[in-house]
């Protein structure tokens, strides 16, 4: 489960977290001290669950809480505070929860068992993505061998993409650089498709890829990835990113250009 915990006071900050991770050891968790690096966080990323603390300084928690909606519907919203004159707003914004501080692990333990919309527990991914350095693909501590090249190349593309859709033109003009679009070559991009989901397939892993009539995109849920985790703020990722991003294909120089600026 994906959590953010928004409080601009540091220490009530770092004495939920605490309380939290006791009671949600196997939880992501990702704190913040202040509304916009949480919304620039949401831009990128699917919660689960959000608890905001409702007067932050300079912005209403409120206000935050609509922002995250819009964001990411689905999101619990959990208002955490030192006041009990916010639950009539609460209640208009359907907030799954209201937590009075400082609040007590019962407490936490009984709004997660209790969330307006649950959280599903998912499995671990089937398949690690390696996109710092070269693109690599494991199943376990294998190698996946695609059969063609450019299936591969084809499978980085949507990696890059982060869950966003790409059309069958895109994808062809991405991976024989807008070479003239004929039939043949859209022959050989069924034959890339055929083969990507058929090596996902034999490692049963075939829902990674999300097919919907002419447009292909991955469940970054099922992929455990370097630059997914970066952009999910993980400190090891951080470490692990050197400047370097699926070195093997040209059009990713532009991602190379965004990680720079994240940093």
């Amino acid at each position: 489960m994906k959590i953010i915990a928004v409080d601009d006071e540091r220490r009530a900050l770092n004495s939920f977290i605490k309380v939290l991770r006791e009671t949600e050891p196997d939880a992501d968790v990702t704190p913040f001290t202040e509304a916009d690096a949480a919304f620039a966080f949401l831009a990128d990323n699917k919660v689960d669950i959000a608890f905001l603390d409702i007067e932050l300084d300079g912005y209403s928690g409120l206000a935050l809480a609509e922002k995250c909606k819009a964001l990411c519907p689905q999101v619990n919203i959990i208002f955490v505070t030192g006041y009990s004159k916010y639950t009539m707003e609460a209640l208009r914004l359907h907030a799954s929860g209201y937590l009075m501080k400082p609040v007590r692990a019962e407490e936490l333990r009984v709004e997660l068992n209790n969330l307006r919309h649950p959280v599903s527990n998912k499995t671990a991914p089937l398949i690690r993505v390696q996109t710092f350095g070269s693109f690599e693909v494991f199943a376990g501590e294998k190698p996946l061998k695609f059969r063609y090249t450019k299936t591969k190349e084809l499978f980085a593309y949507l990696v890059d993409r982060k869950g966003a859709s790409a059309n069958t033109g895109e994808l062809c003009a991405i991976l024989w650089e807008d070479k003239e679009d004929t039939p043949a070559m859209r022959s050989q991009f069924r034959n890339l498709i055929s083969d990507l989901m058929k090596t996902l397939g034999n490692i049963n892993a075939g829902d990674i890829v999300i097919k919907t009539r002419n447009s292909f995109a991955v469940d970054t849920e099922k992929i455990d990835c370097d630059f997914y985790h970066l952009l999910n703020h993980k400190e090891a990722a951080f470490k692990l990113y050197m400047g370097q991003y699926m070195t093997q294909y040209s059009w990713a120089e532009t991602t190379v250009g965004y990680l720079e600026n994240r940093i």
